[in-house]
């Protein structure tokens, strides 16, 4: 299976190993029982990981968590989409709670082949082949969603797209009735830092663009009726007690700068 899926980027199981150490390791970070089923079945790293780069991507997880459980509290009708989900295992660590509409995972449809493999899907959780830049998978969802409340999430996808590409991206979205949109971003100097690690894992073949140094700005950028519900700091709530002293001062570090931030705007 791993090397069928040579023909898609490799950085995707970047973020799945990040979760399985974290529920080995430091569970009050990130549990995630899913991930963890599929910890053979992964291939070995190309590169090293520190114990910041590998907890970055369960903190992700966790914060994206905590926007889709306060989300669902007010719109229990609410549908979830994942963009760019790859082999994101979020909708298992929600499905106990999430009773009402579909949960959708959309991705290349290289991607999505893959992964209805690895991961397949699950209850309500239903695969959308697609591509972020066009609204063909957006026209087709729309009569089943209807004006139920749609909440977008976008894990780690951005940065590889232009900053034309992105707003193209987020744009699109907006032909969704009553949308949000939550995803983490760099700014100019954490996006300097996180090509260092790319290259430190073996992937410095993925090209980095995309960064945001004022959320406020971002949303005029995107539209005159876009709104900035919440900018915050990546890892404000994330517990550091146990950690080594290099991973909580690169934490500490980060979020003074805001070099990686999380990001939730109402779109219409």
């Amino acid at each position: 299976m791993v090397e069928e899926f040579n023909k898609i980027s490799n950085t995707l199981f970047i973020p799945m190993k990040g979760r399985i150490y974290s529920t080995e390791n430091f569970p009050n970070i990130l549990k995630d029982e899913e991930a963890l089923k599929l910890k053979d079945k992964l291939p070995p790293d190309k590169g090293t990981q520190s114990q910041y780069t590998l907890l970055a991507s369960a903190v992700r997880s966790r914060n994206m968590d905590r926007y889709i459980n306060d989300f669902l509290k007010t719109n229990p009708e609410g549908v979830i989409i994942e963009i760019g989900c790859g082999l994101e295992t979020t909708y298992f660590r929600h499905k106990n709670n999430y009773n009402s509409n579909n949960w959708y995972c959309m991705d290349l449809p290289e991607v999505i082949d893959y992964r209805e493999k690895l991961i397949p899907p699950d209850g309500n959780q239903k695969l959308i082949r697609g591509d972020i830049l066009t609204t063909e998978w957006i026209d087709n969802l729309k009569d089943e969603i209807g004006n139920n409340p749609i909440l977008v999430i976008s894990s780690g996808l951005y940065y590889y797209f232009t900053k034309e590409d992105v707003l193209k991206s987020i744009r699109n979205l907006m032909k969704f009735d009553n949308v949000e949109l939550v995803f983490d971003a760099l700014n100019s100097l954490g996006i300097k830092g996180v090509k260092k690690y790319m290259k430190q894992v073996g992937h410095e073949d993925a090209k980095m663009y995309f960064y945001v140094n004022d959320a406020n700005e971002l949303a005029h950028e995107i539209g005159d009726d876009v709104k900035l519900i919440k900018e915050e700091k990546f890892y404000y709530e994330t517990p550091k007690e146990e950690l080594d002293f290099m991973t909580k001062t690169s934490m500490r570090v980060s979020d003074l700068f805001y070099m990686v931030k999380m990001i939730h705007l109402k779109l219409k």
